[in-house]
């Protein structure tokens, strides 16, 4: 867990720095700073989108009784894409946007079930 806080308070804004200075090195200051409002007022807006599409997709399959699995990893995704969106950085905003587009999504999803379900077998429920 230790290792894992290290990389995202230290080496994940280091990693996006370096490329904020690379990119206004090659395009300018300006330029640099409106592509990074334009993909943050873009994953904004793609996040509230999708994310609006899945809660009703929960709301569908909860109504019918259903456990909405896939919907809810689509949830956990949409969410944490528009974190990492709104979230200053070129990288960021690409791991984001493969998070809330709905053309890659799905297969980040599946990954992420498939996880799940592995973690959830591993704990031991009663002792």
């Amino acid at each position: 867990m230790y290792r894992i806080l290290v990389v995202v308070l230290i080496v994940v804004p280091a990693v996006e720095i370096f490329g904020l200075l690379l990119a206004s090195r090659w395009l300018g200051s300006w330029p640099t700073f409106l592509l990074i409002v334009i993909t943050g007022l873009l994953g904004a807006y793609f996040a509230k989108k999708e994310g609006t599409k899945a809660l009703h997709a929960i709301r569908y399959e909860w109504s019918y009784g259903q456990m909405p699995a896939k919907p809810l990893a689509d949830a956990i995704l949409v969410f944490a894409g528009g974190i990492l969106l709104l979230a200053p950085g070129f990288f960021t905003d690409l791991l984001g946007f493969l998070m809330v587009l709905p053309y890659t999504r799905p297969y980040l999803s599946g990954w992420l079930l498939y996880w799940l379900q592995k973690y959830l077998r591993g704990v031991v429920w009663f002792r």
